[in-house]
């Protein structure tokens, strides 16, 4: 099965082209999705193993009034101090991948795009066969994630200088998406993607 890692800046619409992909399945079993932020909430739910190694590096005070973790005070605090975003890392990304690998080993599809917000600013391995950049400028950018998130420009910018840079991106992408605002032309970049990593799937298992 041919595996694709879907990458992109903040605000770039990693989850509108995750959700296009999915679109084209018309369950044929084609391609499947694996998203690592959804993945990323799970296994933080209270009780989890890497939500009890969080709150013994961060304390109660990250905690919501039902004793979940309140992801925006965590993400805060990580700004601020790059040894704890590192510790956090730490916890997190081993046990995405772990759960990445197991509901590949599930699958059954031509395809799989597995959804890496952080694919270049992390040492994960997941063996990918092709890297599909989801791109737009960063003015997009700011924009999108501040109606997204009700955050200001400024934190926007802030977290758009600690991820790699768009040169660094595009350079190290195998497939780009261009993705500024035009649905139709991202639609029909998806679909030509979509018949390109099924020629692949089919010369692979060939």
């Amino acid at each position: 099965m041919l595996k694709i890692g879907l990458t992109g800046g903040i605000g770039s619409g990693k989850t509108t082209v995750s959700d296009l992909f999915s679109q084209l399945d018309n369950n044929e079993n084609k391609v499947a999705i694996i998203d690592t932020d959804i993945i990323a909430r799970q296994i933080v739910e209270v009780g989890k193993p890497a939500y009890k190694k969080i709150i013994k590096i961060f304390g109660k005070e990250i905690l919501n009034k039902d004793a979940s973790i309140n992801r925006k005070v965590l993400r805060n605090i990580i700004f601020n101090d790059l040894n704890l975003k590192q510790q956090l890392e730490d916890i997190i990304h081993p046990e995405i991948q772990l759960q990445v690998n197991s509901e590949l080993a599930q699958l059954n599809t031509q395809y799989c795009i597995i959804v890496i917000p952080l694919l270049f600013e992390t040492k994960s391995d997941y063996a990918l066969d092709r890297i599909l950049l989801v791109d737009c400028d960063i003015d997009t950018q700011i924009k999108r994630t501040t109606q997204r998130d009700q955050v200001p420009a400024e934190d926007v910018e802030r977290i758009i200088k600690l991820q790699s840079s768009q040169d660094y991106r595009l350079k190290h992408a195998d497939d780009i998406i261009q993705n500024n605002n035009d649905l139709e032309q991202l639609k029909q970049q998806v679909r030509n993607l979509h018949a390109f990593y099924l020629k692949l799937a089919n010369l692979n298992s060939g």
